[in-house]
């Protein structure tokens, strides 16, 4: 266990550094603090371990004032990831009316972009801003933690 600790102690933080702070926030309202209630519309699951990776310890989102909370009633935006299948139109819809005003929705990878790969589907319903209107949008498939976190920073001005 002292070996342990004694490494702990020689490598010291894991994270990466921060990159230069981004020039004032767009969205005044969310500035320092962003509360997000993620929700998986469709995808393949790609988004969500780079959603882990950004908010685990080397790129560590928190440090920008951005939390992954469980209820929509909590958060301040929605990150939604895939395209909108048939089968969660519906439970996308009820999840943004339920967060309060004002609120940011999310389209995180090109699947919720513009469904990706997965357009033309029969089960799906169409890209997130088909359903709900989307504010923000990070591109790729699966985004890199670090444009995540970009794009969260982009938000709250940390």
């Amino acid at each position: 266990m002292m070996r342990l600790w004694r490494s702990v102690r020689r490598l010291g933080r894991a994270a990466e550094p921060a990159p230069p702070k981004p020039e004032g926030a767009p969205y005044p309202a969310f500035a320092g603090s962003l509360q997000i209630r993620h929700v998986d519309a469709g995808s393949c699951n790609g988004c969500e371990v780079e959603i882990n990776s950004a908010f685990g310890p080397v790129v560590d989102a928190e440090r920008y004032g951005a939390r992954l909370v469980a209820s929509p009633r909590h958060a301040d935006a929605v990150m939604v990831t895939g395209p909108v299948t048939r089968n969660m139109r519906v439970a996308l819809e009820r999840t943004v009316e339920a967060v309060p005003e004002p609120r940011l929705v999310i389209a995180l990878g090109d699947c919720a972009r513009n469904c990706g790969v997965f357009a033309g589907a029969y089960g799906v319903a169409g890209a997130v801003r088909d359903v709900v209107p989307v504010d923000v949008e990070v591109p790729g498939c699966p985004p890199r933690p670090e444009d995540i976190a970009a794009a969260l920073r982009g938000i709250t001005g940390r």
